[in-house]
């Protein structure tokens, strides 16, 4: 009885039950639309952090680099043979140094391992290449002459020639800036080299501790012209690539992978760190660890996730605050203006039913029966209001993708927390620009949120609607006849 009844009048009020649906469904919609692009933006920030986070990293340890002295050996320094019989030859020189924060004791990378809550932890050594090479083109001396032979009388001056003016020479010099890290070549799936794939050649293996190898970011050896098999030379040492690593989300912001301890060979650095990467054996356990390290390694600056997502600045920042905050609220305004338009219209609607309840209650239906019966229609309209809703939301997410508008974010400094920097001012500044493509996934739980907003929905109709029904007595079906 109660679905006959119920299919019953809903065929009979057609444009009442679609006019609330359609209003559960706009604000349904919203909510997934808006849950599904804050995905989104969580998605696109997690690729800028995982491109200056190692794969797994949870936090680093770095240490402010003191301010240099005025005898600072930081500084560059060049030094060039310029004797005459070497001024035509070829000359090169490398400045290598540390890059980042100051270098730590590499005994540290032990000490935070031991701390609780760590998981495990490796040190990585950045450092800045300036390659300069070029040479000195001697000048030839050259005497000019008038034109007019003879000798001067006493006191004169030659008119056979003037004093020898030095033409041609100089110098042409070309400075090239990259970037080095020196990785812990027994645990790679932490730090610098974990978030990148090797796509061709190989990676390190835990014997090459120490062996002249490299492994170059796909970027730097296409426009250097290395594969893998190549030799290149960094201050005189002889340095053979193995193998080409591709990163998984964005550029490298490093263009040469080392064993450390040549990096520390190279960069003068012997047992030294410039930044520690630390997996912690939890999420919850992070904010604990972080506090623990602070305490018992004085001096050091600890970065969590959370703190280098508040360094992401552009239009990724800016649209993810306003999913995040605007887009909520609006989400939230509207489902409510949804549900008490749903409400009141389907009050109104049982106002113009005065005869229909009254009758039924005079033919002996008790109020809850009349009041099941409201709410039944309800929930009806709020399944149909979700199910267009669904519908809806899935074609504005489906929307978003297929458009997939291109946000760019600024990394700001955090005292080292990537694998090295890219080189001079200029490549760090381009390097630490991103260009993120949004898009709009939808998980099962929005889903389920969905079809829980649109059961609350018909269920708030309903009630309303029902104890609006509960309260009509059979009289006033007689009033409205009279």
């Amino acid at each position: 009885m109660f679905g006959i009844y119920l299919k019953r009048e809903l065929s009979r009020r057609k444009k009442a039950a679609l006019v609330i649906a359609l209003g559960l469904a706009l604000g349904i919609a919203l909510v997934i639309t808006v849950n599904s692009v804050s995905a989104g933006m969580n998605q696109a920030q997690d690729k800028v952090l995982k491109s200056l986070y190692g794969l797994g990293t949870d936090m680093t340890v770095t240490k402010a680099r003191t301010a240099p002295t005025s005898n600072s050996s930081q500084r560059p320094n060049f030094q060039f043979d310029a004797k005459s019989e070497d001024a035509d030859s070829t000359q090169s020189s490398d400045r290598v140094m540390t890059q980042g924060g100051q270098a730590l004791a590499s005994s540290l990378v032990t000490k935070v391992s031991a701390q609780k809550g760590v998981s495990s932890a490796v040190g990585a050594l950045s450092l800045n290449v300036t390659k300069v090479d070029g040479s000195f083109t001697q000048g030839k001396a050259q005497s000019s002459t008038s034109g007019q032979g003879g000798q001067g009388g006493p006191g004169g001056t030659s008119s056979g020639g003037g004093q020898p003016q030095v033409q041609g020479g100089g110098a042409s010099f070309d400075v090239n800036a990259y970037s080095v890290v020196g990785v812990d070549v027994a645990n790679q799936n932490l730090g610098p080299l974990s978030t990148s794939k090797i796509t061709s050649g190989k990676t390190f293996t835990t014997a090459q501790t120490n062996a002249k190898v490299a492994v170059l970011s796909k970027s730097y050896a296409k426009e250097n012209k290395y594969k893998v098999g190549s030799t290149f030379k960094i201050s005189g040492t002889k340095y053979t690539v193995i193998g080409i690593a591709t990163p998984d989300s964005s550029d490298s912001t490093t263009d040469v992978y080392l064993p450390l301890k040549q990096a520390q060979t190279l960069g003068d650095s012997k047992n030294k760190v410039t930044t520690i990467y630390v997996k912690a054996t939890g999420s919850k356990q992070i904010d604990a660890v972080k506090a623990t390290i602070q305490k018992n390694i004085s001096g050091t600056t600890v970065t969590t996730s959370a703190d280098l997502a508040d360094t992401v600045s552009g239009s990724l920042s800016t649209a993810s605050d306003l999913a995040t905050n605007v887009g909520k609220w609006l989400s939230i305004a509207v489902l409510v203006a949804a549900f008490l338009v749903a409400a009141l219209l389907t009050s109104s609607a049982v106002s113009r039913r005065v005869r229909e309840f009254g009758t039924l209650k005079a033919l002996g239906w008790p109020s809850r029966r009349v009041t099941r019966q409201v709410v039944g229609e309800s929930m009806v309209n709020g399944l149909l209001g979700g199910a267009l809703g669904i519908a809806l939301g899935l074609a504005g997410a489906y929307t978003v993708t297929a458009i997939s508008p291109k946000l760019t974010a600024q990394l700001g400094s955090t005292g080292g927390m990537g694998g090295g920097p890219g080189g001079g001012p200029g490549q760090q500044a381009s390097q630490n620009t991103m260009e993120i493509a949004l898009s709009a996934p939808v998980s099962v739980t929005t889903i389920a949120l969905s079809v829980g907003l649109a059961v609350a929905g018909g269920l708030i109709a309903g009630a309303m609607g029902g104890w609006r029904a509960s309260r009509m007595r059979p009289a006033d079906a007689l009033r409205s006849v009279s």
